[in-house]
């Protein structure tokens, strides 16, 4: 049986970013997130697993059987990149990658080296975007 590892902590997010970060750069950029995420969603940030600072929770089942729990949508401020969870919704993602700026894709995130690389003004539409797909889609808890 599958058991799902990032699961939402009590982790302090402050302390994480402090103690994970050693570029002051990366921190300005960490906590500028925080508060780009959070403006948007209107969502307050939670640890999720060692690494992801997410914003609200839905639940989701497959068609497998296989379900769990995970953010409405969130980053990941690592030392290399800082890496996008968004929505993976095919015309939505294409849409928002095509005018962000300088990013990598992955099948489940973006990544992006550094917040000035991409338009700020886009990476909010984007997150308000995949916020609006997830709660039309998943049972989703605003309560957090």
């Amino acid at each position: 049986m599958y058991i799902l590892k990032t699961k939402e902590t009590d982790q302090d997010i402050v302390e994480f970013i402090e103690s994970s970060l050693t570029s002051k750069a990366k921190k300005e950029d960490a906590y500028k997130l925080i508060d780009i995420f959070a403006e948007i969603t209107g969502l307050p940030p939670k640890m999720w697993g060692a690494s992801i600072i997410g914003f609200g929770t839905y639940h989701y089942k497959y068609a497998s059987g296989h379900e769990g729990d995970a953010p409405i949508v969130g980053f990941s401020p690592r030392k290399a990149r800082i890496s996008l969870y968004l929505t993976t919704e095919e015309e939505t993602r294409a849409f928002y990658l095509d005018k962000i700026g300088k990013h990598k894709a992955g099948v489940s995130c973006v990544y992006i080296n550094k917040l000035a690389d991409i338009k700020e003004d886009i990476l909010k539409e984007f997150i308000a975007r995949s916020t609006e797909l997830i709660r039309e889609k998943y049972q989703v808890n605003d309560k957090n």
